[in-house]
């Protein structure tokens, strides 16, 4: 998935006196590491980083910094690229390392700029590879296929530690990830293996479930080209979204033209079929079957059982969408489908002419489980050396997510929770008191990471609130720090029917959903309350 910035991710830090002088942090280049060399150490002045202010935005300033590059190899045929920046003065004695997104390949300098002008010590790697189109670095290299899937995050954590120890004189006295798509597994996976590196996590949408959720890529491109008359034009996408919302937006108490739990929503497509010729207001017979297989998520195909969740009805239409992700002119064109390819083509079979069309749903499936799947799943409900170390896990989704399916965090959400009860803490008897640590907050419709519509920014994009009550880093920040978890957190966007309007909604910790009181501003997060969902 598309690498995203987390920018907004904002912090409190007072600038002080400098914390080391030019020959010191140039110094580090002499310092030894394990089975890692340190190639550049350089202190870089307050300015715009080279390369910002593309496609006509702002360019991105970054403070005044020690920029340390370095190389990982923790075996013969690892080469995992790392880059930590530590502030040139302000330290807030914090460490925040940054995920990647979709097959990773490059180091996200400019998502470094914001956390360390906020105090933070921030790093970030490749993952072990050059280049994110796709995965053919994995193709007879399965030590890289490691690096990419759990150790270069790994790897520079522990790295990125001595070096500020080194600098600094000290250890962080906490440390965190923050993450999105691929970011996000990398986030649940850190969680999984190494419960000691972060003392709190964010994980956002994450592609957790990596195997069959790129299984589910190619079943929604075989979906739309099952027959020649399967696909579903883009210009269908708002026909398709405006008769979902038709159905099913009023029924949360509100009708904002958005679904807070499209789990309630039991919208049919074949109402849709077009009763006589083909026409722009309805779908064709074959339409209405890709429709539903895309809902209704890929199946096995001897056994008929799920492999993985569908997409939620109600944003199809939405910015970056379906159009883009699932649905577009061409649907060998889609992210989806290059994906998919990617995965199986490349990973699975090492096989760069591997055709979509020929993959089997059932052994197939089984083949890629047990060939990378061990690598690539963070999908392991067992977070009790994550709990015990004291760690905090904030997640979160979008509803209108066309990249992941938003009921993956959901599954993986409850899977901790129903392992964590037949374990629970030894402080507890009853049960595993799940949300002491790990709170997952579901976002509707919002799309892959950020935008989409409503009230979608809370420190997961650029954000101009900083405070714990807005800013999920923020939130984390004070969860770890003094205890207090957040009971909600305020997303702030614009309505959707008038843009020119400020939204603000309160995100729950699920499975408790926003409600409307039926008498406040339906565009003010005071007018919700967090209540237990009504899902039939």
């Amino acid at each position: 998935m598309p690498r995203v910035p987390l920018a907004g991710f904002v912090f409190l830090g007072v600038l002080s006196a400098p914390l080391f002088a030019e020959q010191t942090c140039q110094g580090l280049m002499s310092i030894a590491l394990e089975h890692a060399t340190i190639t550049s150490a350089t202190v870089v002045p307050e300015g715009p980083l080279s390369g910002g202010g593309r496609g006509g935005t702002a360019p991105v300033i970054a403070p005044a910094h020690c920029a340390v590059q370095g190389i990982i190899r923790p075996t013969k045929d690892s080469e995992i690229h790392f880059e930590l920046w530590i502030p040139a003065s302000g330290w807030n004695g914090k460490y925040l390392q940054l995920g990647n997104g979709g097959w990773a390949g490059a180091i996200n300098a400019a998502g470094l700029a914001e956390p360390v002008r906020r105090g933070y010590a921030a790093a970030a790697t490749d993952d072990g590879h050059q280049g994110g189109a796709g995965a053919t670095w994995a193709i007879g290299h399965p030590e890289k296929l490691i690096d990419f899937g759990y150790r270069a995050v790994h790897e520079t954590n522990v790295q990125s530690k001595v070096i500020i120890r080194d600098l600094l004189g000290r250890a962080p006295s906490r440390s965190y990830f923050g993450g999105c798509s691929d970011g996000g597994r990398e986030a649940l996976m850190e969680a999984q293996r190494y419960a000691e590196d972060f003392d709190g996590i964010i994980a956002g949408a994450p592609a957790s479930d990596w195997s069959h959720l790129f299984t589910g890529f190619v079943w929604n491109a075989r979906a739309l080209t099952e027959t020649p008359g399967s696909a579903i034009p883009p210009a269908k996408l708002p026909m398709i979204q405006n008769a979902v919302l038709a159905a099913c937006d009023a029924a949360d108490g509100v009708k904002d033209g958005l679904l807070q739990d499209p789990r309630a929503c039991h919208f049919d497509p074949s109402v849709l079929t077009c009763k006589g010729a083909e026409g722009p207001e309805c779908l064709t017979a074959p339409q209405v079957e890709a429709l539903r297989k895309i809902y209704d998520g890929p199946k096995n195909a001897r056994t008929g059982a799920s492999i993985f969740p569908g997409y939620a009805p109600g944003t199809e239409a939405g910015p970056a969408g379906w159009s883009a992700w699932i649905a577009p002119a061409s649907v060998t064109s889609s992210i989806q489908y290059g994906f998919g390819s990617s995965y199986y083509g490349h990973a699975v079979f090492e096989d760069p002419k591997w055709d979509y069309r020929n993959l089997n749903f059932d052994t197939d499936v089984a083949f890629g489980d047990q060939k990378v799947g061990t690598v690539l799943n963070a999908t392991n409900p067992d977070l009790r050396s994550f709990r015990a170390n004291g760690g905090k896990l904030i997640q979160y989704h979008g509803w209108g997510d066309p990249a992941i399916a938003p009921l993956s965090s959901i599954a993986y959400y409850d899977s901790v929770r129903a392992f964590l009860d037949k374990f629970p803490d030894a402080r507890h008897h009853a049960s595993s008191n799940t949300q002491e640590f790990y709170r997952l907050f579901m976002v509707p419709g919002m799309g892959h990471c950020g935008g989409g519509v409503g009230a979608n920014s809370f420190g997961n994009g650029a954000s101009a609130q900083r405070d714990p009550d807005h800013d999920i880093i923020s939130a984390l920040d004070r969860w770890v720090e003094t205890g207090v978890a957040p009971d909600k957190i305020i997303a702030t966007g614009t309505v959707v029917v008038d843009t020119s309007k400020v939204l603000t909604r309160p995100l729950c910790p699920y499975p408790q959903v926003a409600r409307y009181n039926g008498t406040g501003d339906p565009n003010n997060a005071a007018s919700f309350a967090c209540t237990a969902p009504q899902v039939p």
